[in-house]
């Protein structure tokens, strides 16, 4: 992910649109923008926790304390209807997925796309009908989109793939991750993975023996290779975490029985380690280097895991700690600031510290809101979104737990908030149900 003085400017040219009159400038514009001449915000936040899905932004020009009524409220935008899924932020656009949405004629779910100027609607495309399977709080859209370019790409619970045009909404290809691969979600509350676009594919996770992972081509939805684990319990709601280890490109996801590892260029199943399935195993991995911390709630806990070559394409893992409950997150997923690990403590209202390497809690405390946390990070700050609605700046400070700030959103209704929070180009995003709510959060 960009820093606050960088970003990609190759994808910067390909994504501009330049006049003939503004060609001639554009060389001194790009000296500039290399040399950081001057802030510069481009850090877009295009999937579930940010480009690299560590939930941690690169950003480091932004407030460090914010007023007593909470960080200016630029825009509020409605009609992203019932759900937690988060935002997803690209080229001055936000995505969400939701049913029910208030600026609809009908309950259905749809894709929609709003304005980051204002939080006005461009867009919406419907994705099919409310997931209205289990309890009340259960129910709505879970996976955040994923944006690519011209395209944007969702999951729905019930398993529907759509890829859609940035520019219109319009869909491009789609399938059904159950009828067209066999997929299997391990628990009855549907599919919350937010696809992941790296090079020419897209790879999610349809769950089963039959194909665990796939990769399809990203322009026409063309299977590219299926990945099986052998006994795999199915989907969880974890989204695949790219790395490089020992040379060998990867993708890590935790299914419903633990985490594993497959090549990203052929699909091969390169490690599996298997845990005790948990009721719903939700967290995404966090990796470092050669290691694995996979957590989930429901008396499961968290686990460390490395990760160890042994030549010409071949791993295994060695496992550091098992499973600890002490170290549990339920749904609001965990971040990880240099050696480590913070978030929520189970479902509680709880925050966590855990050493990464040794599993040792280093302090645990009750937070200013209620109920579960999610989180997301920048600089040595922890953005903490309680079910609640209330809103909490902390120290990232393995030492102690420090809050510096807090506010609540304004209408914060009955349901839970557990959509987690989204950081972009100096600003905060919430999502609370069938509202976004953006504030500035920059240091300029």
């Amino acid at each position: 992910m960009a820093g606050p003085y960088s970003f990609d400017v190759t994808s910067f040219v390909e994504n501009s649109v330049i006049t003939p009159n503004q060609s001639r400038l554009w060389p001194a514009c790009a000296c500039a923008i290399i040399l950081g001449a001057g802030p510069l915000f481009a850090a877009d936040w295009p999937t579930f926790r940010g480009s690299d899905r560590s939930g941690v932004s690169s950003e480091t020009d932004l407030l460090q304390s914010w007023p007593e009524a909470g960080p200016q409220l630029r825009w509020q935008a409605q009609g992203a209807g019932r759900g937690y899924a988060s935002a997803a932020i690209a080229d001055g656009r936000v995505y969400t997925l939701g049913d029910g949405s208030s600026l609809a004629d009908d309950d259905d779910e749809y894709l929609t796309c709003f304005s980051d100027a204002d939080g006005k609607m461009i867009w919406s495309t419907k994705t099919g009908s409310a997931w209205d399977e289990g309890q009340p709080t259960w129910q709505g859209s879970r996976a955040t989109p994923t944006v690519d370019g011209d395209r944007v790409y969702v999951l729905t619970p019930a398993g529907g793939l759509y890829c859609c045009a940035t520019s219109d909404g319009d869909v491009l290809w789609k399938h059904d991750l159950k009828a067209d691969f066999g997929g299997k979600k391990a628990d009855q509350w549907g599919y919350s993975e937010s696809p992941l676009v790296d090079g020419d594919n897209v790879v999610c996770t349809p769950g089963g023996e039959q194909s665990t992972m796939i990769a399809l081509n990203k322009l026409n939805g063309n299977l590219v290779w299926t990945a099986i684990h052998p006994g795999d319990q199915g989907a969880g709601h974890s989204s695949i975490v790219p790395t490089e280890f020992a040379g060998t490109k990867m993708y890590i996801q935790n299914t419903a029985g633990g985490p594993i590892s497959v090549a990203a260029d052929t699909g091969q199943l390169l490690w599996a380690y298997e845990m005790k399935p948990p009721t719903a195993f939700i967290p995404s991995p966090v990796v470092k280097d050669d290691l694995v911390f996979s957590t989930a709630g429901y008396g499961l806990g968290g686990a460390l895991i490395r990760q160890v070559s042994r030549g010409n394409g071949k791993f295994e893992v060695e496992e550091i700690y098992p499973s600890n409950p002490k170290l549990a997150n339920k749904q609001g997923g965990v971040v990880r600031i240099g050696d480590y690990i913070y978030g929520g403590s189970d479902g509680s209202n709880r925050v966590l510290c855990i050493e990464m390497l040794t599993g040792e809690v280093q302090w645990e405390a009750r937070g200013a809101g209620r109920n579960s946390i999610s989180v997301a990070a920048a600089g040595e700050r922890l953005y903490l979104h309680f079910s609640d609605g209330t809103m909490v700046l902390a120290e990232a400070n393995p030492a102690e737990y420090v809050e510096i700030s807090e506010f609540k959103t304004p209408n914060t209704d009955d349901r839970p908030t557990w959509a987690l929070p989204s950081i972009a180009n100096g600003r905060l995003y919430l999502r609370e149900d069938d509202s976004i709510f953006c504030y500035d959060i920059s240091g300029q």
